[in-house]
């Protein structure tokens, strides 16, 4: 049996995704990830799916990656605060959230930001 066309493959990792099965997913990004290593699509899933299967380093390392690639990227601006949030790094977390409210000021932005200040408060 062959691989699924890579296209195929970002749709079945993201409707994994939907299904709370990021293990899954990462097993059909592998491919991806080597073969197409800044793809912001295929990194985007990825860090999503470390995050829900709380690899939190590899979270963290592919969404700085992101950041890196696109530094207008308010998604990876707000998963990165997220990754820092879950490790308790809230200071870090409101730097991110901070970045993220003031490229796109959408409500679960400014609640991570809300969230990190009360804990910082």
């Amino acid at each position: 049996m062959s691989a699924p066309h890579p296209a195929d493959a970002l749709r079945q990792a993201a409707d994994l995704l939907e299904q709370r099965r990021p293990v899954d997913a990462l097993v059909l990004l592998r491919p991806l990830l080597s073969d197409e290593p800044d793809s912001r699509s295929v990194l985007e899933l990825a860090g999503r799916a470390y995050f829900s299967s709380a690899q939190l380093a590899r979270a963290e390392r592919t969404f700085t990656r992101l950041v890196e690639l696109d530094p207008t990227d308010a998604y990876a601006r707000f998963a990165l605060g997220r990754v820092c949030e879950r490790q308790s790094r809230h200071d870090e977390a409101r730097g991110h959230f901070r970045v993220a409210v003031a490229m796109d000021p959408r409500a679960d932005y400014r609640d991570g930001l809300a969230r990190v200040e009360r804990r910082l408060a």
